[in-house]
């Protein structure tokens, strides 16, 4: 038994050792070596000012959902009890806040197409949609034009 292990650990030992040199000096698509660090940049925090300060951000399609103006670092987590975002953009909220309230479309069921009292609860993460802008230099080269009015 102990034979049938030792082999065993052997192969598994030669063929990794086979697949790492099998890959030496292969080359990724943008040149560089497989092995090397990757020369990604790192993520960019928000540096614009608090929330009500700054001017909306056009959009540049039409049913590109807006952008959040505003740093969301202060902001506590969304999860099942607490969603910070409601604090100022609820239907309740927002003309004390004096912000935007959430849009028309979060308050229809969209599997049935009901109106609803309150925001669905399928448009409650709103981070899944909405991105806090950041002025950051683009990674690929775009020719991206959009078309909002």
């Amino acid at each position: 038994m102990k034979r049938n292990v030792t082999m065993g650990m052997a192969l598994t030992a030669a063929l990794l050792f086979g697949c790492t040199q099998q890959f030496a000096g292969v080359k990724s698509m943008r040149g560089d070596d497989v092995a090397a660090t990757d020369k990604a940049q790192q993520e960019k925090k928000y540096v614009g000012g608090r929330p009500g300060t700054q001017s909306k951000i056009a959009r540049t399609f039409s049913t590109q959902p807006p952008v959040i103006p505003h740093d969301i670092e202060k902001f506590g987590d969304i999860n099942l009890e607490e969603n910070s975002c409601m604090d100022c953009h609820s239907a309740a909220t927002y003309q004390q806040k004096k912000a935007p309230k959430i849009g028309d479309s979060h308050f229809i069921n969209p599997a049935t197409g009901e109106k609803l009292a309150e925001g669905s609860a399928a448009r409650y993460n709103c981070v899944q949609c909405h991105v806090p802008q950041v002025d950051a230099p683009p990674l690929v080269e775009n020719t991206f034009v959009g078309n909002a009015k």
